[in-house]
């Protein structure tokens, strides 16, 4: 065999080659939609007799008794709404405060790899364990908080979730604040140094506006994780089918009302009103996940 024939032969298996790796990466990313697809048309599907039965209805009504047949995701919406919301409030300053420390004061180093495998570490906790930490830690300190404010001292609640959702989520967000902060371009950070800004001015007049699409995009990421949390916040939020009136009140979250009453569901219209609440809850997360994603690729391009 010639040399170029030992170089055709050669070229067409690394084609060979180069085709089937092409193939399988857009079967893979084919097979990942469709299962999306699947998951959504599943719900969907099975949601079909509540949406029948109960309409437009099923958002707007409070009460959930399935004894009489009469089903509303109201209360479940107000409390996914308040727990997520006011995690995010109080992670957001942890958050943002980790990120701008690792990502500008200590990129590199022991003390910047021990923090990062703890953060690390953090977010691959299961949520069942965080659930049993807060009980034993965060519920005995809202219990103190509500006796002091006179409040009725049951602990479980709303706050206590909501503060082991921020435990939670801020592994998320702040590690994506490090990642852009780390791609902030050094010659704007030099070109202040030069004209006499401190690190604080640096941070706060070119980092932090630089990084700002950044930051909000791990907000919303971490917002779609403390939305579809259930194991953790079921075990804190007290599981009460009521509005809550104010932080120390029980509720209960989309999540958290599936975990608790899925295996108990028997009639037909009951397991698709479930179901519906879940479809709803994945339509939420989808879109603050897509939105997301939609602003890391906003910044990267600028």
């Amino acid at each position: 065999m010639t040399d170029i024939q030992e170089r055709e032969k050669a070229t067409r298996y690394l084609n060979f080659r180069e085709g089937l790796y092409q193939k399988t990466l857009s079967f893979s990313a084919v097979l990942i939609i469709l299962l999306i697809g699947c998951m959504f048309l599943t719900l969907l599907i099975s949601s079909i007799p509540s949406i029948r039965a109960i309409g437009i209805k099923f958002f707007y009504n409070s009460a959930w008794d399935p004894v009489s047949d009469q089903y509303g995701a109201l209360p479940f919406l107000a409390g996914t709404l308040l727990t997520s919301l006011l995690a995010l409030i109080i992670s957001i300053p942890f958050s943002l405060s980790i990120g701008l420390f690792l990502g500008e004061y200590f990129p590199n180093g022991w003390i910047s790899n021990i923090l990062k495998n703890g953060i690390e570490l953090l977010a691959g906790i299961p949520s069942v364990i965080f659930g049993f930490w807060g009980m034993f830690t965060i519920v005995p300190f809202v219990r103190d908080l509500e006796m002091k404010l006179g409040a009725p001292p049951i602990g479980v609640g709303i706050l206590s979730a909501s503060i082991l959702l921020a435990i939670m989520i801020i592994p998320y967000s702040a590690s994506l604040i490090r990642l852009v902060v780390s791609m902030v371009p050094s010659t704007l950070k030099e070109g202040a140094y030069s004209l006499g800004a401190t690190r604080f001015e640096v941070i706060r007049y070119i980092i932090i506006p630089h990084i700002r699409s950044g930051i909000s995009a791990g907000i919303l990421l971490s917002l779609g994780r403390a939305l579809g949390e259930t194991m953790a916040v079921t075990m804190l939020i007290g599981n009460t089918v009521a509005i809550p009136k104010s932080l120390f009140d029980t509720g209960n979250t989309m999540a958290s009302v599936i975990a608790n009453e899925f295996t108990e569901a028997t009639g037909k219209v009951y397991f698709s009103a479930l179901i519906e609440v879940g479809l709803f809850l994945f339509l939420v997360t989808t879109l603050i996940n897509v939105i997301g994603v939609k602003i890391i690729k906003r910044y990267q391009v600028q």
